[in-house]
């Protein structure tokens, strides 16, 4: 028979180790509802009441936590089996937290209702699979607070898997790729990206709430790295309005609880429609589809977002961004993809900006929806998708995505759905606060109206 420890007997063996690796610091963090982390610096003489879920928080000092300044304090309990000693100041050990509210889970915690989800698949034998693709730029900022390419020769139109530029940032490259892995993520992939300064980084998936802590992780060392170098690491969507957006795609598939098998995956000669995808996979990506809009304000939840996602904008080429409610093969211009090896869906339109644990919790919940439903994503679309009239799209049955926070904020809203899944209050404050950013974003004035109408009348 095997023993479990306790809580706070794993808490002591913990502290022990850390005391051993040199740690003097923990961090419990959690996000707030941008996906931020926040948190307070404990010494590890007090790690066994920091296990304990002992730092109080003032929710009001935050954004998107549902608090006013009369309410009580929130805590947040560190996932003990999220400890990360940070390799660039091993002095202070991380852990990915959750909020707590008079010792239950707080239901405005996004991070809670991803684990909710979760649990709620579980209850149908499902467990989710979570690969997501990690793209960014790294630029310079100058002395007005322009973004700049740090390349000399930075003129290039299509840098994409460009050998030189990927060296212009080897150390950079080099020091998140080797920690990656370090980390035990297992890095397979890493690419110079479509526009001069971007790259991507793709390591192995993991279960939707280990890959969520695992991005929010990353977006904290890329910019630890490209900071030690001068340089600024930003997720920012779409930085560039001639260049391509930087995409957080999210590669989903259900596995079974009890023997781990890929429920998604089918042979392409066995799948009617070609694509190796089983039928349970189909009816998950009905579900993304049939609250596609809704879930389009979680996945690109920035004013900037949607510069992102545009057929062209002011490149000479396509964006390869997804604009339309869709899915398909290898067909990048659909929101969903199926990889050319099937067994798993893509949405296409998360990007970097995302709350992953807010996008995971919808994109989870809707793929639930359609299974229980036994949904119909309808036929695969394999064409150019851009080139088609809106009469075209129409006959096809295809939608476009929301095409401003505005939009994909009032379809989120108007979407029961969302409430049903998040509760009432997560939702609103979403709503309140991308609204407050929707509106202060129309009240500045931009140097492309001085350029274009103080002269012209």
């Amino acid at each position: 028979m095997i023993t479990v420890p306790n809580r706070g007997e794993k808490a002591a063996l913990l502290k022990a180790k850390l005391l051993d690796a040199g740690v003097k610091y923990c961090v419990g963090a959690y996000v707030d509802i941008h996906g931020v982390p926040k948190g307070k610096f404990v010494p590890i003489s007090h790690f066994e009441h920091f296990a304990e879920g002992s730092e109080l928080y003032t929710g009001y000092a935050l954004d998107g936590l549902g608090q006013r300044p009369n309410d009580d304090e929130i805590a947040s309990l560190p996932d003990l089996d999220g400890c990360v000693i940070l390799p660039w100041n091993r002095e202070v050990a991380w852990f990915p937290a959750d909020n707590t509210f008079k010792g239950e889970p707080y239901e405005i915690s996004t991070r809670v209702a991803l684990k909710k989800q979760i649990a709620k698949a579980a209850e149908m034998g499902f467990g989710m699979n979570l690969g997501i693709e990690c793209e960014l730029f790294v630029v310079k900022q100058g002395d007005d607070g322009g973004l700049e390419i740090p390349n000399d020769d930075d003129n290039l139109v299509k840098s994409c898997y460009d050998v030189k530029r990927f060296m212009d940032r080897y150390t950079w490259i080099d020091k998140v790729s080797t920690t990656i892995n370090d980390l035990g993520w297992d890095l397979y992939s890493l690419d110079h990206e479509d526009a001069n300064s971007q790259f991507e980084f793709d390591f192995q998936y993991s279960d939707a709430l280990t890959m969520c802590d695992r991005y929010i992780f990353f977006r904290l060392m890329a910019k630890q790295y490209a900071a030690e170098e001068g340089l600024l690491a930003t997720f920012m969507p779409k930085p560039f309005a001639d260049k391509t957006g930087s995409g957080a795609h999210f590669n989903m598939s259900l596995y079974d609880l009890e023997s781990g098998r890929n429920l998604f995956k089918r042979a392409p000669e066995d799948d009617p429609r070609g694509l190796g995808l089983s039928e349970l996979g189909y009816q998950f990506v009905a579900g993304i589809l049939k609250h596609g809009p809704a879930l389009c304000a979680a996945f690109a939840p920035t004013v900037n977002s949607y510069k992102r996602l545009v057929r062209k904008g002011l490149m000479s080429y396509y964006s390869w961004a997804p604009v339309f409610n869709s899915y398909g093969k290898n067909n990048r211009t659909n929101s969903v993809r199926v990889p050319m090896a099937g067994g798993r869906c893509e949405s296409r339109n998360a990007d970097a900006a995302c709350n992953p644990y807010l996008a995971a919790t919808l994109a989870l919940a809707a793929g639930l929806e359609g299974i229980r439903e036994g949904l119909d994503p309808g036929p695969a679309q394999e064409m150019n998708l851009y080139e088609l009239s809106p009469q075209e799209l129409a006959a096809r049955g295809i939608s476009e995505l929301p095409r401003t926070l505005d939009e994909a904020v009032a379809a989120f809203a108007a979407d029961p759905f969302v409430t049903e899944v998040l509760g009432q209050g997560l939702r609103d404050e979403f709503i309140n606060y991308k609204s407050e950013e929707w509106r202060q974003y129309h009240q500045r004035v931009s140097q492309w109206e001085i350029d274009t109408y103080a002269r012209l009348f």
